[in-house]
């Protein structure tokens, strides 16, 4: 099957579509699929290349829902598009947040093949979706197959543009998160480490962790807090509030490698993911989970279904430092609650590998590619190699 993976964003500057987009490419190319990916790009275009990546066009940073978007709004894609499509004569194309500028809705205005979007976001309101909604669905129903990767994303989307979607979630890279390796001898001190992973964006909560630590700080000397995301502007204002108040043991590493996050999830006690809203899923959770770490997060849309109370870690109320600050606390007193949580993790962070859900996607395309093509791709056929699976 030839299929292109479509995304709006510049690869590959990290994110979490891009990761996804990855992950998909790299199950599919491995089960024997042509595989192509099309994205804008700031990045080496004959390097990309070398890695199946089609670059299309420049992008450019435009803040979208307390983030910056790294997206392209060229207008002048059309012919680039459409001689991709031409000589490449995909199967299926796979768009991801398949109604943003610019890329995406070039190639859905002239896909033939079967056209399928997957729908990230979850926030408030989306001012694209509420005033171009009319001539957005337009392009709506270029899509054959409609997926969202939480139900908090589909009922968010579907205020705008409903319709059936297939729930299939992101996965994470559980072999690389649960196996075996040593914690970080810089914090294996004998000091009880918290971890934050992501990046210092307003919505990730940043500000109410480290109001949350000055107070733990107060009743537990012995802990550290370890900050892991890229430098940014957030960040740097966020090392000045630190200074000013003269919180000591809290460690800004910048940003980490995938090979080099392990480490730090396994130098942790407690893993603390304070976002305010606007997160449709929990990778970062589901990393900790997989490391066998408890964790602390905010009781948000996103997160909820992910963490049951008391299981697998603790949920507080968004932007309540005493809340967060109290349960720092109950997990840093109680160590054996803390290796029950611990050992609930990976039980619930191995339904989410990226083979299991590559391989719903893949099953999602051949369903849909059997509807339009029933004697080409037959339902009976396989396209994902039979793989042993492991319970709990």
């Amino acid at each position: 099957m030839k299929i292109a993976l479509v995304s709006p964003y510049d690869f590959p500057y990290p994110g979490g579509v891009t990761a996804h987009i990855s992950h998909l490419e790299e199950h599919f190319t491995r089960w024997g699929h042509r595989v192509k990916i099309l994205a804008p790009s700031s990045g080496d275009r004959q390097e990309l290349a070398k890695k199946g990546v089609i670059v299309v066009g420049k992008p450019v940073s435009i803040p979208a829902n307390g983030s910056i978007a790294r997206i392209t709004l060229s207008l002048r894609l059309a012919g680039q598009v459409k001689a991709i499509l031409q000589e490449e004569r995909f199967d299926v194309v796979h768009f991801h947040e398949p109604l943003l500028p610019a890329l995406p809705l070039q190639v859905l205005r002239f896909s033939d093949a079967v056209n399928i979007g997957t729908f990230h976001t979850y926030r408030g309101k989306h001012l694209a979706y509420h005033y171009g909604k009319r001539l957005l669905k337009r392009w709506f129903r270029r899509l054959d197959g409609k997926i969202a990767v939480s139900k908090p994303a589909m009922e968010f989307v579907s205020q705008y543009f409903p319709g059936y979607y297939n729930i299939i979630p992101n996965g994470i890279d559980f072999e690389h998160f649960s196996g075996a390796c040593a914690p970080l001898p810089e914090f294996d001190d004998g000091m009880l480490n918290f971890l934050f992973v992501g990046r210092m964006e307003k919505r990730k909560g940043v500000r109410y962790l480290l109001e949350a630590f000055q107070i733990v700080k107060d009743h537990l000397p012995a802990s550290r807090l370890i900050i892991a995301g890229p430098a940014s502007k957030g960040a740097e204002r966020y090392k000045e509030w630190v200074s000013h108040k003269g919180l000591a043991d809290v460690v800004f590493t910048g940003q980490l490698s995938h090979e080099d996050l392990p480490r730090y999830y396994r130098s942790a006690h407690i893993f603390c993911s304070p976002a305010t809203g606007s997160e449709s899923f929990g990778i970062v959770l589901l990393e900790a989970m997989a490391a066998g770490r408890p964790i602390i997060a905010t009781d948000i849309e996103g997160y909820r279904r992910l963490i049951e109370p008391g299981q697998e870690g603790l949920l507080v109320p968004p932007k309540d430092k005493n809340a967060l600050a109290h349960a720092m606390l109950q997990l840093a007193s109680n160590p054996r609650l803390r290796a029950s949580m611990g050992e609930a993790g990976p039980c619930k962070a191995r339904q989410y590998t990226w083979t299991t859900v590559a391989g719903r996607v893949l099953s999602y395309y051949q369903r849909l590619l059997s509807e339009r093509y029933p004697r080409t791709f037959p339902l009976e056929s396989r396209l994902i190699p039979a793989e042993g699976t492991s319970q709990c």
